[in-house]
């Protein structure tokens, strides 16, 4: 991506969003410099990666739509994870959820 594309350079969010919708709001962000944390649930993510067309059984629009993404996986139901998140979150500027 050329330097004109990092107008959000230096804009952290944590992603919680699945599906197509919120991933292409934050895919949209990415691709203008925002750092993207994509934030999904263990065992089965998020439910794209479910989708084909695969690639080396990687899901070609679970790919697309995040790229230039992080991601990390937290389960939510103890105490290590929700930690986990309030930490991200001290430096998050923005959270997103669909």
């Amino acid at each position: 991506m050329d330097e004109g594309s990092q107008a959000l350079r230096g804009l952290r969010i944590l992603d919680f969003s699945h599906v197509f919708q919120g991933p292409m709001g934050s895919q949209l962000l990415a691709d203008f410099g925002a750092d993207v944390i994509k934030v999904e649930r263990p065992g089965s993510g998020d439910w794209s990666r479910q989708w084909g067309p695969f690639i080396d059984s990687v899901s070609l629009p679970f790919a697309g739509l995040n790229r230039n993404k992080r991601s990390i996986t937290v389960d939510l139901k103890n105490e290590s994870g929700k930690e986990i998140i309030l930490r991200l979150s001290e430096s998050a500027d923005v959270l997103m959820h669909n």
